[in-house]
């Protein structure tokens, strides 16, 4: 009864807590809650969404993973990877921060917790074994390079548009390199600086937090956020006014079509209820809502595109005076007789003819005090088709980088890991978190390593770093407010150099060709698609399955014969003589249907080469599996041969194989005298079968006896 508890609710696993290992446990939890604070705001931006964000997917799946896991150590919550595949899945359905996005991205989570939960519970973990280990190694390379360059923008201070191509989103933000706010690169890299040299000489210290506290400090004391607002019409630029009143009309255009989408659909609701579906004004609602659908869909898309051309402008302000109104001209335009005020502003939004101008550094703002609003997912059956094929990319690559963690952490405390457990544990963190909106997580490697290195024992430690960061959403939100969006774009930055590992893709090459392939055809195309990086990993993974069968559709075959020592070797490779009597090839694959006419060719071809040969021995030992296609063509080959007068002999068949045969009635087709335990026995019965045929052939053997007595170690 207790195990099956504990199967149902690993946590009780920790219980009875020791007093030593609960004071551990809370010094490794306060130790990760510090690091997990900011990167988990950062993390949240990176996936698109308001950096407060991530203190929700910080609070419970933190603690509901742990409580579901296997692992001990595991850190789970926002990480960098996974944060980009949400942003990748989601860029092309709605703008990024808007409440579209963050609806999707909330929905997301929902569905990677279910796949993995559903994956864990049917004991299915095998499956993430289709992303093998080249794949990953491409595609985390280029991921990181792509986590890396979209933080730019944010260090420099520039604006950085969205569209079908990173690559030419990264060249429009390295063409305002000339416009680089100076105090927001200033601090971006003063937060490098402090990390990385609080990292090499004082590594016990929480280099993040202590980065990202005194960066806030001077981001309040200088005041190095600046804002403003403004009209249209106050923009002096012909060009810059139609795109920003055309920008402003089209929102209001959004916000009517949404208002009567919502009506129609609560018509329709009300309509079924009361007639069912077979009603002709049914079929008209429908048609209307997806009109008005198509219609939202294509003007959310069009000031998509005008927002990111207004951010490309930078004005210069002349203030208000007594008889005329404020105006923004084009940087460089404003005329001699006028002085501006000394910003340089950007259109950060249009409402209603409104502008909000941004003239200094960005921060992170005002956060929301209190607990996550606890609310079932928005969905429907078209948004989840939208987001499948990126809810199964991230439930697998998720799990691999959380598994892979917790296996690594696993083997220095000698702790047993259960795959399928940690599914579900990241499934249960997943679909409890898009409850409190959250969006996707899995386990992160930083925070892991520093968990363990605090002393972790137990799950305990996560729960201990959630309740501080339900602590800090109750109470300490308002001390968030100046931090400098660029200190959190230099954290992610240094958080996922260590993810770039160029020597690995080298590995994989001299291991075998074929790997290196995969690994670099998946780096490329994770590259060239990005944004949609789920296209990258999935043509990773799909090449890595189609090298993998190529390679069993030829597997290696080998003409044997006797070595000085006895055993037998390739005659090709240590050049052996030949046997004009006798034929030994080895097969190293299975047999299935994808290769069995090339063995079938390759024994043909070498009994073709040896036209005086009455005996064959095919040395089984390398072939595991037999399908019904293999069974067909060794019937036939045997056939064949026998008809030609060859006997065939097979050894070292395996079990599972030997079971087929039985099964098939292959087994006593061959005969039992036909099949051998190893090559030893099975070439004395061919000699003597061969004696008896050819007398003189034992003179021509004994000339060939290589030593000992009884005449078996001889060539063949």
């Amino acid at each position: 009864m207790n195990k099956q508890l504990t199967r149902f609710l690993p946590f009780l696993r920790w219980f009875t807590l020791r007093g030593e290992y609960v004071k551990a446990d809370l010094i490794a939890g306060i130790t990760v809650a510090l690091v997990l604070i900011p990167q988990s705001m950062a993390y949240a931006q990176l996936a698109g969404l308001p950096a407060y964000y991530g203190l929700y997917a910080a609070f419970l799946p933190v603690i509901v993973a742990a409580l579901w896991g296997s692992s001990g150590q595991l850190a789970t919550g926002p990480v960098a990877v996974v944060s980009l595949l949400t942003a990748s899945a989601l860029a092309p359905l709605a703008a990024s921060g808007s409440s579209q996005f963050i609806a999707l991205a909330i929905l997301l989570a929902l569905m990677v917790g279910i796949i993995q939960l559903l994956l864990g519970v049917f004991k299915l973990g095998v499956v993430v074994n289709f992303l093998s280990h080249p794949v990953i190694i491409g595609f985390t390379n280029a991921a990181a390079i792509i986590i890396g360059l979209s933080q730019l923008n944010k260090l420099f201070g520039v604006s950085m548009g969205r569209s079908e191509s990173f690559i030419q989103d990264i060249w429009g933000v390295l063409l305002q390199v000339g416009e680089t706010h100076i105090p927001t690169l200033l601090i971006g890299a003063s937060a490098f600086a402090i990390m990385w040299g609080l990292k090499k000489f004082a590594p016990k210290m929480p280099g993040v937090l202590i980065a990202v506290a005194l960066t806030t400090v001077v981001s309040w004391a200088i005041d190095f956020e600046h804002n403003d607002k403004g009209r249209i019409d106050e923009i002096m630029d012909a060009e810059v006014k139609t795109l920003a009143d055309k920008f402003s009309r089209t929102e209001a255009r959004i916000d009517e079509l949404g208002g009567k989408l919502g009506a129609k659909s609560a018509d329709l609701k009300q309509h079924l209820k009361n007639l069912g579906k077979s009603s002709q004004h049914t079929a008209a609602l429908n048609y209307e809502i997806e009109l008005l659908g198509l219609e939202l869909k294509d003007a959310e898309g069009e000031n998509r595109k005008l927002a990111r051309s207004m951010r490309k402008f930078i004005f210069e302000q002349m203030p208000a005076t007594g008889d005329q109104p404020a105006r923004l001209y084009l940087a460089g335009q404003v005329p001699q007789a006028e002085k501006s005020d000394g910003y340089r502003w950007r259109i950060k939004k249009v409402n209603k003819g409104e502008l909000m101008l941004v003239g200094g550094g960005e921060v992170v703002g005002s956060i929301p005090a209190g607990l996550p609003q606890l609310d079932m997912p928005k969905f429907s059956w078209d948004m989840i088709a939208m987001l499948f094929s990126g809810a199964l990319v991230i439930s697998l690559v998720g799990f691999m980088e959380a598994v892979s963690i917790a296996k690594a952490m696993a083997a220095k405390t000698r702790q047993r890991i259960d795959p399928n457990q940690e599914l579900i544990g990241q499934g249960f963190a997943n679909i409890v978190g898009s409850f409190s909106q959250s969006f996707p997580v899995s386990g992160s490697f930083s925070r892991s390593a520093v968990n363990l290195n605090a002393g972790a024992v137990t799950g305990m430690s996560s729960v201990f770093a959630g309740v501080i960061v339900l602590i800090t959403l109750l109470f300490l939100t308002p001390l968030l407010y100046h931090l400098p969006q660029a200190v959190l774009a230099a954290v992610i930055m240094l958080a996922v150099v260590g993810l770039i590992n160029f020597k690995a893709i080298g590995h994989a090459w001299h291991i075998h060709k074929h790997d290196g392939i995969a690994a670099g055809v998946t780096f490329i195309a994770t590259l060239a698609f990005a944004p949609h990086l789920d296209n990258g990993i999935l043509i990773g993974a799909g090449l890595a399955i189609l090298l993998y069968l190529y390679r069993t559709m030829t597997p290696r075959v080998a003409i044997l014969g006797r070595y000085h020592d006895g055993t037998l070797r390739d005659v090709r490779v240590h050049n052996l003589p030949r046997s004009e009597k006798v034929i030994a090839v080895r097969y190293d694959g299975s047999l299935y249907f994808a290769n069995v006419s090339y063995f079938e060719d390759t024994i043909l071809e070498a009994v073709s080469d040896s036209p005086r040969a009455s005996h064959l021995l095919i040395v089984s030992n390398g072939i595991n599996q037999l399908d019904a296609s293999g069974d067909e063509v060794i019937h036939h080959v045997v056939e064949r041969l026998r008809a030609s007068g060859i006997r065939v002999v097979f050894s070292g068949l395996k079990k599972q194989v030997l079971d087929v045969m039985h099964h098939s009635g292959l087994f006593d087709y061959i005969g039992e005298q036909n099949i051998f335990p190893d090559e030893d026995k099975a070439l004395e019965s061919m000699y003597a079968d061969v004696l008896k045929v050819d007398p003189d052939a034992h003179c021509r053997l004994l000339k060939q006896h290589i030593g000992g007595a009884d005449g078996v170690k001889i060539w063949l």
